[in-house]
C-alpha cells in the first residue's frame, strides 16, 4: 500500500497565502486604473467653451497611434461644413453624408444642407509636402459649423499635434447645463 501525503495546513502559511493574494490583487486593480486613467475613452466640453465664448480656443490632440473623433451627438447637433486650415498633417472623416462642395454630384454644387454627420474622426499622418501652403508644426485650426432646430453655432479648435500614448479617443461636445442662466464660460461685463 502507497503512502499518501495530505500537507498540513498551517495557519500562519495560509494567512501568509492570503496577504500575498491581497497585495497582487490590489497591485492589478491599481495598475490597470492607472493605465486607464492615461487613456480615458471621452472627454467632454461643454459649447460655450468649444465656441471659445470665455475668451480661450478649445483644443483637441491627435496622435499617430489612433485617431481622435470630435462628437456632437451629446450636443444633438449636425455638421453642415467643417474647415481644416493645414491638411498636411491630419485626415478628416465622418460617420455620415457631408457637404462636396467642389464636387459636382447631378449638377448639384451646393448640397451642404444634406449634411447628416455628428462625428469628425481626425487621423494624424506623416507630414506631406504641399506646395504653396505654409504650416505651422505643432498645430492647426478647425472650424466646425453645425446646426439644430434651425440654429447654427461656429465652433473652433485648435489641433495639436500629440507625441507619445493617445490621452483620449474623443472629445464630446454638450449642450451648457440647463440651471445656468448665462454660461460658466461666459463673461459677462
Amino acid at each position: 500500500m502507497r503512502n499518501i501525503y495530505l500537507p498540513i495546513i498551517n495557519p500562519i502559511n495560509s494567512h501568509f497565502r492570503s496577504l500575498i493574494g491581497l497585495i497582487i490583487g490590489t497591485s492589478v486593480f491599481f495598475f490597470s486604473g492607472s493605465v486607464l486613467a492615461n487613456n480615458a475613452v471621452i472627454r467632454s466640453i461643454f459649447y460655450c467653451q468649444a465656441q471659445g465664448l470665455g475668451g480661450a480656443i478649445a483644443t483637441i490632440k491627435v496622435w499617430f497611434k489612433q485617431g481622435t473623433n470630435l462628437s456632437f451627438i451629446p450636443a444633438g447637433e449636425t455638421i453642415r461644413k467643417v474647415w481644416l486650415d493645414d491638411p498636411s498633417q491630419v485626415t478628416l472623416d465622418f460617420n455620415g453624408p457631408m457637404c462636396l462642395q467642389f464636387s459636382s454630384v447631378n449638377g448639384n454644387t451646393s448640397n451642404c444642407e444634406q449634411s447628416a454627420a455628428n462625428v469628425i474622426h481626425l487621423r494624424r499622418i506623416k507630414k506631406l509636402n504641399i506646395p504653396g501652403l505654409t504650416s505651422n508644426n505643432n498645430k492647426t485650426m478647425l472650424t466646425v459649423v453645425t446646426e439644430k432646430g434651425g440654429k447654427k453655432k461656429l465652433y473652433a479648435f485648435q489641433v495639436i499635434y500629440g507625441l507619445g500614448s493617445p490621452e483620449y479617443k474623443t472629445l464630446a461636445v454638450f449642450a451648457d447645463p440647463p440651471s445656468a442662466r448665462t454660461p460658466s464660460c461666459v463673461r459677462v461685463p
